[in-house]
């Protein structure tokens, strides 16, 4: 099974509107370098800050910059895919003709502008026709199966504690807004934004059916009931904590947590009956699930559930659906101004949901052998770099070291693509019927992910497709995973100066690999474990300068009074500031025995290395985003993802001359972990 993230993150237009230059995306561009900005006071403005002026943000995105550009790209090519005519006539049930059905029944507006609300009005009655809280818990089943998740999330994950079994994961449900905090927190723009809420849920229940009264009624109650759920769930910061998240119970002793649900009725009706162990990734939330079934009216369940259809839905049905869902989780919350083009959003769904059809396709296209074979290359120095840092580290004792060189030796790299791709055996798509195409699609998806219940964990898996511009760490497997479509200008390219490929994608391969020792990974053993391997003098001792992470984003300010949560994004963070140092560690590596790299254009590969990281890293994003992120988002905004990890770097001050007063210096505030 496969989670795409490409429609999170190459959303993008092909044309710059009001661009000054058509997009230099090669590895480092040096008309990029704002020279009136000094690198020592904001590297972020000098390494990007002339592209980012001459490149503004495109009305239909959030953020853009020379990374997102890129990415772009490879939208483009899954268009060229997509659109190819031989796809057409290729055999039925073949990934070829599966993708192409798909694609092309999107992309007829027209079908679906007829439909209206009518491929959701057997579920929406089917809900209305619930007798009793019995029949309502059937339905919750049967909602989730098709991936609509109300109340509560249920999948397949693996064990923490036995890393080798997957096991049931039973969750809170998705609220609506994008984070807890947006129903809780009391400040004016909270309040305006639950507002615009409302009015939202009120457009899409009219579009679904409801009069003007009916419509107002049920928005005002979502908010109600959404408000309850929200207030009794972790938060995005405890989620961090994994010890928090893994409550691991007989899936008999369910009960003891929620007594008045029928778990056996709702496996039954998930079509995965279990009796093994369930992981409960949230309590707190179970438990209020229980007195929400006892204080809730029957009616008011099932507006709720109407609501998640409804909302889980919309991008799929008509244009009047589709225009209200952007104005308001677009538009309103993270300030674009346009949406894309359909196609775009064509070929996003398709990757969504036939992610591997569709991506066998684009690597025979792009990734050569020669660009795997130098990310090997690049790995493996890199996780070398890392080793002989744990060994030089000072602060930690002999003991901790040889575990935490133990789990190192471990981490598995995944580089471009899957070795086996999922054929969709069964699954049928029809070009003339968009809506069932997904319907089916993902009860094929959901389908295949539970059964993976109580098997052995398939390691070949992947949660990205091959064409997403994006990378990850997984900690109970311990694994680093490149998709293709990262591996790109101008993160990296096969025949890009080293020091550009290593200031690029070399930083994000020691990322990922430095997730494996940061706030969360690090509570994970070389087995992919949930298990402590420190000894409390070096726990300590590490989360003292997690502190000192912490603090430094505290005081990295989007607008006046409005700061990073430094403990939101102390993982990504550490992993930048780790990242950033073995990569740079391992293009030294990479150099021994080796004639000095040249000066080009000024610059020496010390130098060109920075700069890469400040190019592919620094976007300009849209302030609605950044208000976003800071309560969502683990990662920092693109401009303190340059300047805070390199800030911390003496090598990055001493390859550009800084002085101790510079900005770009933070002295006696350094921060270094790895």
């Amino acid at each position: 099974m496969r989670t795409p993230l490409l429609s999170l993150v190459i959303f993008m237009t092909t044309a710059l509107p009001g661009a000054a230059q058509t997009p230099n995306l090669n590895n480092l561009d040096y008309a990029a370098i704002d020279t009136t900005c000094k690198p020592c006071d904001d590297f972020y403005q000098y390494s990007i800050g002339k592209w980012n002026a001459a490149n503004p943000i495109p009305a239909n995105q959030n953020r853009w910059g020379k990374r997102w550009a890129g990415a772009d790209g490879n939208l483009d090519v899954l268009k060229e895919i997509l659109e190819d005519p031989t796809l057409r006539t290729a055999e039925p049930g073949s990934s070829s003709r599966l993708i192409s059905d798909f694609y092309w029944a999107c992309m007829d507006t027209g079908a679906q502008d007829t439909l209206g609300a009518k491929p959701i009005d057997a579920t929406l009655k089917r809900i209305a026709a619930i007798q009793d809280l019995r029949a309502l818990q059937r339905e919750i089943a049967a909602l989730q199966k098709e991936n609509i998740s109300s109340a509560l999330s249920f999948t397949a994950g693996q064990d923490p504690e036995n890393p080798g079994q997957m096991i049931a994961t039973l969750g809170p449900g998705m609220l609506a807004l994008p984070d807890r905090d947006y129903y809780l927190k009391d400040d004016a723009k909270s309040k305006e934004t639950r507002t615009r809420y409302v009015t939202h849920v009120e457009k899409l229940f009219t579009l679904a059916g409801w009069d003007t009264k009916s419509a107002r009624d049920a928005a005002a109650l979502v908010l109600k009931l959404e408000t309850t759920l929200a207030t009794e769930r972790l938060s995005r910061v405890d989620r961090r904590d994994p010890y928090k998240t893994n409550t691991r119970v007989d899936a008999a002793k369910i009960a003891d947590y929620a007594p008045h649900f029928d778990w056996a009725a709702y496996f039954r009706t998930m079509d995965a009956p279990y009796r093994g162990i369930v992981r409960i990734a949230d309590t707190k939330s179970l438990k209020e699930l229980d007195r929400e079934l006892q204080q809730w009216t029957l009616a008011d369940w099932k507006t709720l559930l109407e609501w998640d259809v409804i909302r889980s839905r919309a991008r799929d049905l008509s244009t009047p659906f589709r225009t209200e869902m952007f104005d308001f989780t677009v538009k309103y919350l993270e300030g674009r101004t346009e949406a894309p083009p359909r196609w775009k959003d064509c070929a996003n769904r398709t990757d969504e949901l036939l992610g591997d059809a569709l991506g066998k396709a684009y690597v025979e296209k792009v990734f050569s052998p020669a660009a795997k074979a130098k990310m090997q290359e690049m790995v493996k120095n890199i996780l070398a770099a890392l080793g002989d840092s744990i060994r030089a580290l000072e602060w930690m004792t002999p003991e901790t070291k040889q575990k935490a060189l133990e789990k190192l030796a471990t981490i598995h790299p995944k580089l471009g693509y899957p070795d086996k791709w999922d054929a969709y055996t069964g699954l049928e798509i029809s070009r003339r019927d968009y809506f069932g195409d997904v319907e089916r699609s993902v009860r094929y998806e959901k389908k295949d992910q539970l059964s993976q219940i109580g098997k052995p964990v398939d390691r070949a898996r992947w949660n990205m497709t091959a064409p997403t511009s994006n990378a990850y760490y997984s900690p109970s497997l311990n694994d680093i995973v490149f998709p293709a479509g990262i591996l790109v200008p101008p993160m990296f390219s096969a025949d890009a100066d080293d020091a550009a490929n290593y200031g690029g994608i070399g930083v994000v391969i020691g990322h990922e690999i430095s997730h494996g020792f940061d706030d969360q990974g690090s509570q994970y053993d070389a087995d992919g474990r949930l298990k402590n391997w420190w000894t409390p003098e070096d726990r300590k001792r590490f989360e003292e300068r997690a502190q000192c992470v912490v603090n430094q984003f505290e005081n990295y300010f989007i607008e006046p009074g409005v700061a990073h949560n430094g403990k939101l994004v102390l993982g990504e963070s550490i992993g930048d500031l780790a990242g950033a140092r073995i990569a740079y560690l391992a293009y030294m590596k990479s150099l021994e025995g080796k004639p000095a790299p040249p000066v080009i254009n000024g610059f020496t590969g010390e130098q060109r290395f920075f700069l890469a990281w400040g190019q592919a890293r620094g976007d300009e994003t849209r302030i609605e985003q950044q208000r976003l992120m800071v309560v969502t988002d683990p990662h920092p905004v693109a401009k303190f993802r340059v300047i805070g990890p390199l800030s911390n770097m003496p090598e990055f001050q001493k390859a550009f001359g800084c002085k101790e007063s510079d900005a770009m210096v933070r002295a006696s505030k350094s921060c270094r972990i790895w």
